[in-house]
């Protein structure tokens, strides 16, 4: 389309005026090519005549938006749509017209009713401003219900019994967690708030989960376990309001222990935040832990996280997360326990567990698992020719630690140059310990 054309079309018009058809393509091509004043003139002669053409409102609306005025904009379109028009094309621009009011919910819920008309649907604009990266879709009711009774206020069966070893995490939590519980009366009378807030940290599948967990069962407490997809979600400020529910959740059911999982992914530092969505999500968890509006009295809140040194800073201030809690791959003692318990009703024929112990030196939980699991292979892969179930000897679990070796050793790698070169408050000289490394 050019100015011949335009031309072309005014000409066709003086021939034939009420041609509807006609006016509503010159009024098109007008707002193609930004002659906004123009095309503005185009749509409203054809509204004078037809008031409910929807080509036309729509056409009028988009005049006022590309002039920038997004109330004018904003106000056609919210009585065309009120009038019970679902025209996808309307629902996209008024959702353009109010996120540029900066009413980001009403955008939110008006970007939804275009998705539910066409769930193929794809607006670049409204994608990159409504939505988050990698957020969740929102379940269905169905699916809501089921996630909440799966999810929220378990009561464990476990406690610190059956935690092989750990006995500085568990003292650790002792303190800060149990003793508070059994003594109300004495941390009152000091003036110490029964609450606040332990992190956990260290490589990954040592056990995290399954020591909050029982810290939860040993007090016989409410246990909230979340994870980075239970607060996710793809709409702006919907984050926000689902961490905030489960913070009230947990305050409604004290004494209650909530334990969020992969809580760097939530809390990142903000100095390498590039959308303002992980800003926003971080400064409302702030907010949840310092209890600004409601008390925090009672909920006591475990952080597990494998790179404590993405976390930021402010999560570690006195009254958040002012424990941080090293927690080690197992021990000899706890290796031997832990492998027989997971060989535990399988077919099995004289176990060295004491040397097995001694072979998987720095493996985690999930690592036994892993050598447990390619033995079992083995196993089943000589069964096939005849059928019979053949046991698991201490020759195959040693066979699987040669194939398997231990998954902590890269994050060791990483965590020794944060204690020997970023670690000017001690904060993980556990590890340099651990490392028998002497700074």
């Amino acid at each position: 389309m050019n100015e011949n054309t335009i031309e072309s079309l005014r000409e066709a018009l003086r021939h034939s005026p009420n041609n509807t058809p006609l006016r509503l393509l010159l009024a098109d091509t007008l707002l193609g090519l930004n002659h906004l004043e123009e095309a503005e003139a185009e749509y409203t002669l054809i509204l004078k005549s037809s008031r409910r053409d929807t080509k036309a409102t729509i056409g009028l609306a988009k005049v006022f938006y590309k002039k920038g005025n997004y109330s004018a904009c904003n106000v056609i379109l919210e009585e065309f749509i009120e009038s019970g028009h679902d025209d996808i094309e309307a629902l996209t621009w008024y959702a353009k017209g109010l996120l540029k009011e900066n009413s980001i919910a009403r955008a939110v819920e008006t970007y939804k009713k275009v998705l539910a008309l066409d769930p193929n649907f794809f607006d670049e604009e409204l994608d990159s401003q409504l939505r988050v990266k990698g957020g969740r879709q929102e379940p269905d009711a169905e699916e809501e219900e089921e996630m909440y009774d799966s999810r929220f206020l378990q009561k464990p069966s476990i406690n610190f019994s059956d935690v092989g070893g750990m006995d500085a995490v568990k003292k650790e939590i002792e303190l800060k967690i149990i003793k508070p519980l059994m003594h109300p009366d004495l941390y009152k009378a000091y003036g110490k708030k029964i609450g606040g807030g332990i992190l956990l940290y260290g490589p990954p599948g040592c056990g995290k989960t399954f020591l909050a967990k029982a810290t939860a069962g040993q007090v016989n407490a409410k246990f909230i376990s979340v994870g980075l997809n239970d607060i996710l979600d793809m709409w702006i400020g919907n984050s926000e309001k689902n961490l905030h529910e489960i913070f009230e959740l947990a305050r409604y059911n004290t004494p209650c222990i909530l334990f969020i999982d992969e809580i760097d992914a939530l809390g990142a530092s903000r100095s390498d935040m590039k959308q303002s969505a992980g800003r926003h999500l971080i400064n409302q968890f702030l907010q949840e832990l310092d209890g600004i509006d409601t008390s925090n009295e009672g909920v006591l809140i475990i952080g597990a996280t494998n790179t404590p040194w993405n976390l930021d800073p402010a999560f570690r201030r006195p009254g958040r997360f002012d424990r941080i809690v090293f927690v080690p791959p197992p021990d000899e003692t706890t290796r031997g326990s832990i492998l027989q318990l997971k060989l535990k009703n399988k077919p099995i024929d004289s176990i060295d567990y004491v040397q097995l112990a001694k072979k998987t030196e720095h493996y985690s939980g999930a690592d036994i698992d892993a050598i447990i699991d390619i033995a079992i292979e083995l196993k089943l892969e000589s069964s096939f020719t005849d059928g019979v179930v053949k046991p698991i000897e201490t020759k195959d679990l040693l066979s699987a630690v040669k194939k398997h070796k231990a998954s902590t050793q890269e994050w060791f790698m990483t965590a020794k140059n944060f204690a020997m070169f970023a670690n000017d408050s001690g904060l993980y000289d556990d590890i340099l310990s651990y490392l028998k490394i002497k700074k």
